[in-house]
Protein backbone atom coordinates (compact mmCIF):
# COMPACT_ATOMS: atom_id res chain seq x y z
CA UNK A 1 0.00 0.00 0.00
CA UNK A 2 1.47 3.50 -0.74
CA UNK A 3 0.92 6.45 1.04
CA UNK A 4 2.04 9.19 -0.82
CA UNK A 5 0.11 12.14 -1.81
CA UNK A 6 0.81 15.19 -4.74
CA UNK A 7 -1.30 18.45 -4.13
CA UNK A 8 -1.41 21.98 -5.42
CA UNK A 9 -3.07 25.03 -4.20
CA UNK A 10 -3.09 28.26 -5.90
CA UNK A 11 -4.80 31.52 -4.64
CA UNK A 12 -4.32 35.43 -4.96
CA UNK A 13 -1.70 35.17 -2.15
CA UNK A 14 0.10 31.39 -2.51
CA UNK A 15 0.98 29.36 -5.09
CA UNK A 16 2.05 26.01 -3.37
CA UNK A 17 2.98 22.69 -4.45
CA UNK A 18 3.75 19.60 -1.62
CA UNK A 19 4.31 16.08 -2.24
CA UNK A 20 4.28 13.75 1.26
CA UNK A 21 5.30 9.93 1.55
CA UNK A 22 4.02 9.00 4.95
CA UNK A 23 5.81 5.86 4.60
CA UNK A 24 9.83 7.71 4.03
CA UNK A 25 12.63 7.92 5.41
CA UNK A 26 12.40 12.07 6.35
CA UNK A 27 13.94 13.21 3.22
CA UNK A 28 13.13 16.85 2.51
CA UNK A 29 12.69 19.66 0.17
CA UNK A 30 11.40 22.63 1.76
CA UNK A 31 11.32 26.15 0.40
CA UNK A 32 8.64 28.64 1.38
CA UNK A 33 10.48 32.14 1.80
CA UNK A 34 10.04 31.94 5.23
CA UNK A 35 13.59 30.66 6.62
CA UNK A 36 12.02 29.82 10.27
CA UNK A 37 9.50 28.26 8.84
CA UNK A 38 11.48 26.21 6.80
CA UNK A 39 13.16 24.39 9.50
CA UNK A 40 10.13 23.58 11.37
CA UNK A 41 9.17 22.04 8.71
CA UNK A 42 12.45 20.17 8.26
CA UNK A 43 12.50 19.37 11.72
CA UNK A 44 8.78 17.64 11.35
CA UNK A 45 10.15 16.12 8.06
CA UNK A 46 12.73 14.47 9.87
CA UNK A 47 11.55 13.33 12.78
CA UNK A 48 7.80 12.10 11.68
CA UNK A 49 10.03 9.70 9.35
CA UNK A 50 7.84 11.39 6.25
CA UNK A 51 9.58 12.37 2.78
CA UNK A 52 8.04 16.46 2.48
CA UNK A 53 8.96 18.44 -0.38
CA UNK A 54 6.98 22.15 -0.14
CA UNK A 55 7.14 24.67 -2.34
CA UNK A 56 5.62 28.06 -1.21
CA UNK A 57 5.56 31.43 -3.15
CA UNK A 58 3.50 33.58 -1.16
CA UNK A 59 2.72 37.10 -0.25
CA UNK A 60 5.41 37.71 2.21
CA UNK A 61 6.02 40.81 1.27
CA UNK A 62 2.83 41.49 2.81
CA UNK A 63 3.39 39.13 6.19
CA UNK A 64 3.85 35.26 6.51
CA UNK A 65 -0.03 34.37 7.50
CA UNK A 66 -1.29 33.75 4.25
CA UNK A 67 1.80 31.27 3.53
CA UNK A 68 2.11 29.36 6.74
CA UNK A 69 -2.23 29.04 6.63
CA UNK A 70 -2.28 27.98 3.26
CA UNK A 71 0.79 25.37 3.68
CA UNK A 72 -1.40 24.24 6.83
CA UNK A 73 -4.08 23.41 5.02
CA UNK A 74 -2.21 21.95 1.50
CA UNK A 75 -0.21 20.01 4.09
CA UNK A 76 -3.42 18.43 6.03
CA UNK A 77 -5.12 17.54 2.10
CA UNK A 78 -1.91 15.67 1.64
CA UNK A 79 -2.38 13.76 4.74
CA UNK A 80 -5.70 13.41 4.27
CA UNK A 81 -5.22 11.80 0.67
CA UNK A 82 -2.16 9.97 1.87
CA UNK A 83 -3.57 8.25 4.76
CA UNK A 84 -6.44 7.10 2.87
CA UNK A 85 -9.16 4.46 4.50
CA UNK A 86 -6.73 4.61 7.78
CA UNK A 87 -7.03 0.86 7.61
CA UNK A 88 -5.11 -0.28 10.45
CA UNK A 89 -3.58 2.75 11.43
CA UNK A 90 -2.56 3.12 15.38
CA UNK A 91 -4.56 6.13 15.48
CA UNK A 92 -3.84 7.77 18.72
CA UNK A 93 -0.52 8.51 20.00
CA UNK A 94 0.85 11.11 21.62
CA UNK A 95 5.06 12.46 22.66
CA UNK A 96 6.90 14.28 24.84
CA UNK A 97 9.97 16.21 23.44
CA UNK A 98 12.36 18.25 25.46
CA UNK A 99 14.65 20.92 24.17
CA UNK A 100 17.28 22.32 26.64
CA UNK A 101 15.00 24.33 29.04
CA UNK A 102 11.68 23.17 27.00
CA UNK A 103 9.49 20.66 26.57
CA UNK A 104 6.59 19.92 24.56
CA UNK A 105 3.29 17.47 24.74
CA UNK A 106 1.62 16.56 21.49
CA UNK A 107 -1.08 14.21 21.47
CA UNK A 108 -3.34 13.10 18.05
CA UNK A 109 -6.01 11.39 17.32
CA UNK A 110 -6.89 10.78 13.42
CA UNK A 111 -10.56 10.79 13.91
CA UNK A 112 -11.85 12.15 10.66
CA UNK A 113 -12.82 15.32 13.01
CA UNK A 114 -11.05 18.19 13.34
CA UNK A 115 -9.67 20.01 16.65
CA UNK A 116 -6.87 21.93 17.12
CA UNK A 117 -6.36 22.82 21.28
CA UNK A 118 -2.80 24.55 21.51
CA UNK A 119 -1.09 26.17 24.55
CA UNK A 120 2.21 27.45 23.07
CA UNK A 121 2.53 31.03 24.99
CA UNK A 122 5.24 32.84 22.93
CA UNK A 123 6.23 35.55 24.56
CA UNK A 124 7.96 37.05 21.46
CA UNK A 125 6.68 38.62 18.02
CA UNK A 126 8.50 36.80 15.81
CA UNK A 127 10.41 33.37 16.28
CA UNK A 128 13.25 34.39 13.54
CA UNK A 129 11.58 35.71 10.54
CA UNK A 130 8.62 33.97 11.61
CA UNK A 131 5.66 35.40 13.71
CA UNK A 132 4.98 33.64 16.54
CA UNK A 133 1.06 33.62 16.82
CA UNK A 134 0.78 31.67 13.47
CA UNK A 135 2.45 29.05 14.76
CA UNK A 136 -1.22 27.96 16.33
CA UNK A 137 -3.20 29.08 13.04
CA UNK A 138 -0.52 26.53 11.42
CA UNK A 139 -1.59 23.90 13.20
CA UNK A 140 -5.62 25.03 13.29
CA UNK A 141 -5.29 24.49 9.80
CA UNK A 142 -3.54 21.23 9.29
CA UNK A 143 -5.82 19.81 11.74
CA UNK A 144 -9.09 20.77 10.16
CA UNK A 145 -7.90 20.04 6.56
CA UNK A 146 -6.26 16.34 7.87
CA UNK A 147 -9.46 16.13 9.57
CA UNK A 148 -7.73 15.01 13.31
CA UNK A 149 -7.87 16.17 16.55
CA UNK A 150 -4.03 18.32 17.88
CA UNK A 151 -3.65 18.90 21.44
CA UNK A 152 -0.02 20.08 22.06
CA UNK A 153 1.42 22.74 25.50
CA UNK A 154 4.85 24.11 25.74
CA UNK A 155 6.86 24.88 28.63
CA UNK A 156 10.18 27.20 28.74
CA UNK A 157 11.99 29.98 28.33
CA UNK A 158 13.26 30.72 24.61
CA UNK A 159 10.55 31.02 22.01
CA UNK A 160 12.82 29.28 19.32
CA UNK A 161 13.59 25.73 21.90
CA UNK A 162 9.37 25.40 22.65
CA UNK A 163 8.65 26.36 19.05
CA UNK A 164 10.89 23.13 17.97
CA UNK A 165 9.99 21.80 20.42
CA UNK A 166 6.19 21.62 19.79
CA UNK A 167 6.82 20.42 15.99
CA UNK A 168 9.16 17.40 16.95
CA UNK A 169 6.45 16.36 19.28
CA UNK A 170 4.10 16.75 16.47
CA UNK A 171 6.33 14.88 14.28
CA UNK A 172 6.80 11.93 16.62
CA UNK A 173 3.14 11.72 17.81
CA UNK A 174 2.03 11.64 14.05
CA UNK A 175 4.63 8.85 13.23
CA UNK A 176 3.27 6.68 15.94
CA UNK A 177 -0.62 7.10 15.20
CA UNK A 178 -0.14 6.43 11.43
CA UNK A 179 1.76 3.12 11.94
CA UNK A 180 0.38 0.14 10.84
CA UNK A 181 -0.53 -2.27 13.27
CA UNK A 182 -3.31 -4.63 11.71
CA UNK A 183 -6.03 -4.50 9.23
CA UNK A 184 -8.87 -3.58 10.55
CA UNK A 185 -10.44 0.31 10.96
CA UNK A 186 -9.77 1.48 14.60
CA UNK A 187 -13.23 2.47 15.53
CA UNK A 188 -16.67 1.21 16.99
CA UNK A 189 -18.33 3.17 13.79
CA UNK A 190 -16.82 0.97 11.55
CA UNK A 191 -15.08 4.15 9.75
CA UNK A 192 -12.66 7.39 10.67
Amino acid sequence: MSRIANVERKTSETDIKIKMNLDGVGKYNISTGINFFNHMLESFSKHSMVDLDVLAIGDIDIDDHHTIEDVGILLGEAFSEAIGEKVGIRRMAHAIVPMDESIATVAIDISGRSYCNMNLNFKNEKIGDMTADIVVHFFESFASSAKLNIYGEVQGVNDHHKCEAIFKAFAKALKDAVKIEHDQIPSTKGVL
